[in-house]
């Protein structure tokens, strides 16, 4: 300011005296002294504006929440394995006979009871070749009381001497013979009732249909799959896990499993003692309680939390802020009498779980550090810590 003055009192004076010289000489001196002006005006708003931003950066120091770094040796990784859900029992049920199906009525889906009586084979044949045995072991049966009442007499009359023993012996025999016919016919009789009996197919437990091969009228040998039957109870949950984590699993034990968003509790019932060459896993088997509604072959997982050696700690990851070449940083807070201020720190990402990640690097235990809001924040900033953190 006081070159401005100084200049503008010489040009006055060199006006007033209207000295004669060169008009150049004159127009230099001017145009210096705006020069100069200038640069002048332009340090004092420069200094002016320092000045004032370190006054306000004393006065108002940043409030921001923290959180305490913790060391730890290890720590726990939620992992999930899949599996899938299978009936306590199911079969493919067929006939033991061969025969045309004269009744089927039942859909996939229905649902039916033990003993209920699923299809059946025409059985005209059969009933015809019974009635015809039946008629025969009825005429056996005549025989043979025939005889036993002839031998009966003949015994009476062999102290008379009015039949010989030979003639006795002939009747007796008979009476014995007739009694093994008997037996035969009456065998073979049950024999046809016991396929009258296979030619019904019988729900072998409650269940519910999920397949059907062949439709009635269909011809069948036998043996042939006629359908499929699925138990709803008793249901079992089958998962691969690695052979490493299946040493480590309890039998009898309670596991977590989840099933359509839903997390539910299952009995460890069995470990295979193989590892599957495709899957490189073993299986483990849990029991699925009863109130649990789910299909046969549903898929589902096991929740589980596997242990982890490493050293290191937990932190926010709205705590993280990113560095050069991948490199995490961290502002941790320094006490600096009775003010703070942040200081940068590096940190390794180990893990991540959900909103938190497990870091190590050059944090110590009960550290102090920024934990949301970094992207406001720089190193050696003045902070203050927000209520309650």
């Amino acid at each position: 300011m006081l070159i401005t003055l100084t200049c503008s009192e010489q040009m006055k004076t060199s006006s007033s005296q209207k000295s004669p010289g060169p008009l150049w000489k004159n127009d230099t001196f001017v145009g210096l002294c705006l020069a100069v002006a200038f640069v002048a005006l332009v340090t004092g708003l420069l200094e002016a504006r320092v000045a004032l931003t370190e006054t306000v950066g004393a006065r108002q120091p940043l409030p921001v929440a923290s959180t305490t770094f913790t060391h730890q040796d290890s720590y726990f990784r939620p992992v999930s394995y899949l599996g899938l859900v299978t009936a306590g029992r199911k079969a493919t049920l067929g006939f033991e006979l061969s025969g045309q199906i004269a009744t089927f009525a039942l859909r996939e889906g229905d649902p039916v009871s033990m003993g209920q009586q699923l299809a059946a084979l025409d059985t005209s044949a059969l009933q015809a070749r019974r009635r015809a045995t039946a008629a025969e072991l009825e005429q056996a049966r005549t025989e043979l009381e025939l005889a036993q009442l002839k031998a009966r007499r003949q015994q009476d009359l062999i102290a008379t001497g009015a039949v010989s023993k030979e003639a006795f012996d002939d009747t007796r025999l008979r009476a014995r013979a007739l009694n093994s016919q008997v037996e035969a016919v009456a065998a073979r009789l049950a024999s046809i009732d016991i396929e009258l009996e296979k030619s019904r197919l019988v729900a072998p437990y409650d269940g519910v249909i999920s397949e059907r091969f062949v439709y009635q009228g269909a011809v069948v040998s036998a043996g042939a799959p006629v359908l499929q039957l699925v138990e709803l109870s008793n249901q079992e949950a089958q998962v691969g896990v690695p052979a490493a984590l299946a040493s480590t699993l309890e039998v009898g034990a309670p596991y977590s499993l989840k099933l359509r968003d839903r997390s539910i509790e299952a009995a460890l019932l069995s470990i295979r003692p193989d590892v599957d060459p495709m899957t490189r896993t073993t299986l483990v088997v849990f029991a699925m309680p009863a109130q649990v509604n789910a299909l046969d072959g549903e898929p589902l997982t096991l929740q589980y939390r596997e242990p982890v050696t490493m050293r290191g700690g937990w932190l926010p990851m709205s705590a993280l802020l990113e560095g050069q070449r991948g490199v995490w940083n961290v502002l941790r807070i320094e006490a600096d009498g009775a003010q703070y201020h942040t200081v940068r720190e590096s940190v390794e990402v180990l893990d991540i779980q959900g909103d938190r990640v497990f870091v190590r690097g050059t944090l110590a235990t009960g550290d102090r550090v920024v934990a949301n809001g970094v992207h406001r924040i720089t190193p050696g900033t003045p902070v203050v810590l927000a209520e309650g953190s």
